[in-house]
């Protein structure tokens, strides 16, 4: 008797408050309904079994119908987790095919970055070559303290696509401004010195390159350095330029500066060389204007971008460990290199002036077929970065 006594009261209270028990459930079921209400409803359900209560049994009826809707809940969102899985893992794969043709779109152009510099060497080679024996003789010595010394500071460039790239993956503009900054400035010393090496020591050095036997090519090859010399600062900046825009992943940019490069170049020439007959100074004044042109193409199409192209900074010590810190295994492979290519020029320098005429076109036409892999390490140095460190 007092065990339905107990039950009619839980009934009444039940009847008082299950416009309250639902709002509680609905609480706990969504937290944890297995260890918050389960217990209860068993300690209830035994009791009101007995008496068989209406009302219970259509709350008993609404916690399973909560129970259910939780459970079915809870496998609804298992299946939409694994159909997000299943997107994610496609819009990878669809990231890696855009990733694809964004590399082709940029080692593709890149190419004629580097066919550049060997194609004008080439040029001046033909037309020189048209002209004087001796003068495309002297070019071999001509091109090495011109264009292969100048490979020693393709560290620059790789330091400064380097930096640029990192800092662009960190989403750090202000940083990208600063490193161009300093490595303009960089670029505007080394080659300032360059200058003033080949204008106090261009003779001695050909002197001894090409030896006594050789005095007739002298003269020729120290007027081509003395004239290409004057490009020094222009050609390391333009460098320093060209390389940032490739670390932003433009290569167009920089192409349509060296396509007008080479075109100049190659109008000098002819007019020049040809039409005016000045040989190989000719040859040197068209390529000087050549390159102080796509230099100043370069920092335009960084000025274009949005950055200061002729903005200079002086770069703290920590900043310039940095740099050589980067650039130091570059310098080290670029000078086994040069010194490898310098000395082929040499030796074929002391077999008499046909046979260093005809090095001389043979090594230019090496040249362009020994460029073809390096877009795909300027593509590695530009995009790397990106996916190293990244904010994504």
């Amino acid at each position: 008797m007092s065990m339905c006594l107990q039950a009619i009261n839980l009934n009444t209270f039940t009847h008082q408050s299950r416009t309250r028990i639902p709002v509680h459930n609905r609480t706990l079921v969504n937290v944890n309904s297995h260890l918050r209400i389960s217990p209860i409803w068993n300690i209830r359900k035994g009791i009101i079994t007995a008496c068989s209560a209406p009302s219970q049994e259509i709350l008993q009826q609404k916690l399973s119908d909560e129970n259910e809707t939780s459970s079915s809940d809870a496998e609804s969102s298992d299946s939409v987790e694994n159909e997000q899985q299943v997107v994610v893992e496609f819009s990878a794969n669809e990231s890696i095919w855009n990733q694809t043709v964004e590399i082709i779109k940029f080692s593709g152009p890149a190419v004629g970055l580097w066919l550049s510099g060997p194609l004008m060497s080439l040029i001046d080679t033909a037309v020189v070559g048209q002209g004087s024996s001796i003068e495309l003789a002297a070019l071999g010595p001509g091109t090495v303290f011109c264009d292969n010394t100048s490979y020693i500071f393709m560290f620059l460039s790789i330091a400064t696509s380097n930096l640029v790239a990192t800092s662009l993956a960190r989403q750090d503009k202000d940083q990208v401004q600063h490193q161009i900054s300093i490595l303009i400035f960089l670029g505007l010393v080394f080659g300032v010195l360059m200058f003033f090496c080949t204008r106090l020591f261009g003779i001695r050095a050909l002197t001894s390159f090409t030896g006594a036997k050789n005095i007739e090519i002298i003269n020729s090859a120290n007027t081509y350095i003395q004239i290409r010399g004057l490009a020094w600062p222009a050609l390391l900046v333009g460098w320093v330029a060209q390389s940032a825009s490739l670390g932003m992943k433009d290569s167009w940019g920089p192409l349509k500066a060296l396509a007008v490069a080479t075109v100049i170049n190659g109008v000098g020439d002819i007019v020049l060389c040809r039409v005016f007959s000045y040989g190989i100074a000719g040859a040197a004044w068209a390529t000087m204007v050549s390159q102080v042109v796509a230099a100043y193409m370069m920092i335009e199409a960084l000025n274009n971008k949005g950055y200061k192209g002729f903005a200079i900074s002086i770069p703290s010590t920590d900043e310039l460990l940095q740099i050589f810190t980067i650039a130091g295994p570059v310098f080290l492979t670029m000078m086994s290199k040069v010194a490898f290519y310098s000395l082929l020029v040499y030796f074929a320098t002391s077999m008499g002036t046909q046979t260093i005429a005809a090095h001389q076109v043979m090594v230019q036409l090496f040249m362009i077929c020994a460029v073809w892999g390096e877009p795909l390490s300027q593509t590695a140095q530009s995009f790397m970065p990106e996916l190293l460190y990244g904010v994504n």
